[in-house]
């Protein structure tokens, strides 16, 4: 089947600092590169990469041709991507010498996507295609019930954390995805734990923790692989990626988790976003 995502693309400018700045410190930074990312971007890539067919919704400025190029040099399909006169998203990030990092983010072009533009890809879809978004981009909730209404699988990377909008979405949900914070503040915004959210499968993540299933037996948990972070930077995004594909091929919700947890895994020792997600072939053949 086909994985639609209506997600954003940016340009990570990531900072190597000794530490996260305080409010009000000036740091001197150790270096500077510059990657495609945005959650949107990460998760196509990373599905693409373990071996889904990805079409990404989205849009860039006129400054951004070189990243459509490039994701579709990594086989993300980017014939709905949009250039607007708006300049490309872009974050700054800065990443300590532990691995933590601290995001600033510019929406851009993210935030201006047409509605009309997003009905015109997805009049492509077929029942039982894949579609995804998250919090990057404008008119989620829209694509989402047009998407249900379509007979295709929704989910939704609930970040950046958004209460009232998360709330908005879970009617028209199969798949929801949240850290341990997020769902902690979903269940202070709602009353309900992840178990009680009205949504077929919803995963939580734990970090270096691993992860949890809620599915329609009792909740079950996916240990992390033990290893010593490099840059934590698109690791979220990289499971996300990787349990779609799985669920896209029709693996169980285990197994696909198991391929994810190895794929974030193996993102975690890398310096990088987008260009350093691993392959499917690497994931299989890594080990700890």
């Amino acid at each position: 089947m086909t994985l639609w995502n209506l997600g954003s693309i940016n340009a990570d400018n990531i900072y190597t600092v000794r530490h996260i700045p305080a409010p009000g410190e000036t740091l001197d930074a150790l270096g500077l590169r510059v990657f495609i990312g945005g959650k949107g971007a990460n998760m196509s890539v990373a599905a693409a990469r373990a071996g889904a067919t990805v079409r990404h919704i989205g849009a860039v400025g006129r400054d951004g041709g070189w990243m459509v190029g490039r994701l579709m040099e990594w086989g993300v399909v980017t014939t709905d991507i949009a250039t607007l006169e708006t300049p490309t998203g872009h974050a700054i990030i800065y990443v300590d010498e532990s691995g933590e990092n601290n995001i600033v983010i510019f929406p851009g072009a993210n935030r201006e996507i047409a509605e009309d533009a997003v009905k015109q890809s997805l009049t492509q879809a077929k029942t039982g295609d894949w579609f995804v978004t998250q919090n990057e981009v404008n008119g989620q909730i829209e694509a989402a019930k047009l998407a249900r209404d379509m007979g295709l699988n929704v989910a939704y990377a609930a970040a950046p954390f958004d209460a009232n909008q998360t709330q908005e979405m879970l009617p028209f949900l199969d798949f929801l995805i949240l850290n341990k914070v997020e769902a902690d503040q979903l269940r202070a915004a709602t009353g309900q734990g992840p178990g009680d959210l009205p949504v077929r499968d919803v995963i939580v993540t734990l970090g270096g923790e691993g992860a949890v299933w809620f599915g329609p037996d009792d909740p079950v948990e996916v240990p992390a692989l033990p290893v010593t972070p490099v840059d934590t930077t698109g690791a979220g995004d990289t499971f996300t990626g990787y349990v779609l594909a799985g669920l896209d091929r029709g693996q169980p919700v285990l197994q696909a988790m198991e391929t994810a947890g190895r794929a974030g895994a193996l993102m975690v020792t890398r310096n990088g976003t987008a260009d350093v997600i691993p392959d499917l072939a690497e994931v299989r053949a890594f080990s700890v």
